[in-house]
């Protein structure tokens, strides 16, 4: 073999070592974002359990007047209460049923912050305009390609109040379209980027309640 031929031999081993390296990496990423998010939803479930067992119902035989309004209600401009853990604030579980998921969701969003759980990006349930973002790990949200318009999404926050939402539409944007994730009226929006991050993958949902 040539003196350039054994050169490009030995650099096409060192791409595919490099290749098998990345994907070992992505592999073992995903695998820790896992844990994350088993850790943080063992910690945060008996929370939502019992706040969500202290709640009073929405409609009893009470007269109106004296029947429970939860302060979202009456403030929908209210701050989103907060559960610390490890150092990051969580502001409640999203459950997607059909994907089989359920992901504590942080306050703010980071770089860092994604790679433990999807962030909220902006917004809040109060005012029917959350967004979250989230890694396409397997264990995340790399999965929302699979839904279909009408499934039902619940986001929990953490005073135990549950919101419930109907995916209305899926879209591909540009990974430059910053505006068009929080535009609309959806009263929340799930978002992703695509595999290889040539587009990102927005699930706009409706309030069902």
């Amino acid at each position: 073999m040539s003196k350039r031929g054994k050169l490009c031999t030995a650099l096409g081993l060192l791409l595919l070592l490099a290749a098998l390296l990345l994907t070992a990496y992505n592999l073992w990423r995903d695998a820790m974002a896992s844990m994350s998010v088993d850790v943080v939803l063992g910690r945060l479930t008996p929370t939502l359990s019992s706040r969500q067992s202290e709640l009073p119902p929405l409609s009893s035989g009470e007269a109106l007047e004296e029947a429970f309004v939860p302060d979202y209600v009456l403030n929908p401009e209210m701050a989103m209460p907060e559960e610390t853990i490890d150092g990051r604030n969580y502001i409640g579980v999203l459950d997607i049923p059909a994907l089989e998921l359920s992901l504590p969701i942080i306050s703010e969003w980071s770089y860092d912050a994604l790679q433990i759980a999807p962030c909220r990006y902006s917004g809040s349930a109060y005012l029917d305009n959350l967004v979250i973002a989230g890694h396409n790990y397997r264990s995340h949200f790399a999965s929302l390609p699979q839904l279909q318009p009408g499934d039902t999404v619940t986001f929990t926050d953490m005073d135990g109040n549950v919101f419930s939402y109907a995916v209305s539409s899926l879209e591909t944007l540009s990974p430059y379209a910053i505006s068009d994730m929080t535009s609309g009226d959806w009263a929340l929006t799930l978002f992703t980027c695509t595999v290889g991050g040539q587009s990102r993958l927005a699930i706009r949902c409706d309030r069902t309640e």
